[in-house]
């Protein structure tokens, strides 16, 4: 009985990942919908990095801010996003010394 469970499961929640990328081709938005889609990884990120950043070192909030500046310089220069990361990291494990 428990896995027929995991298999419903898993089948509810890969139906609406795989569903999108395969009807996606076929269907044609107006402009103003696809610069709105566009723009959705960009938010999601924000949401997702920027608690990140300000619990970095709860007591010292402004190290978070620091490296999080140091990888939006480093990612605006077009460096790759392995060293932007690097340099965020970096940036933390020095204003931590």
């Amino acid at each position: 009985m428990m896995i027929w469970m995991i298999i419903g499961m898993a089948i509810v929640t890969a139906v609406p990942r795989f569903l999108p990328a395969f009807i996606v081709d076929f269907i044609h938005f107006p402009p103003w919908v696809d610069r709105w889609l566009n723009a959705i990884p960009y938010a999601a990120l924000g949401a997702l990095i920027f608690p990140g950043v300000m619990s970095v070192k709860p007591d010292a909030p402004q190290i978070g801010v620091i490296a999080g500046l140091v990888a939006v310089l480093l990612a605006w220069l077009n460096i790759h996003i392995i060293f932007v990361v690097i340099g965020a990291i970096l940036s933390v494990f020095l204003l931590t010394l």
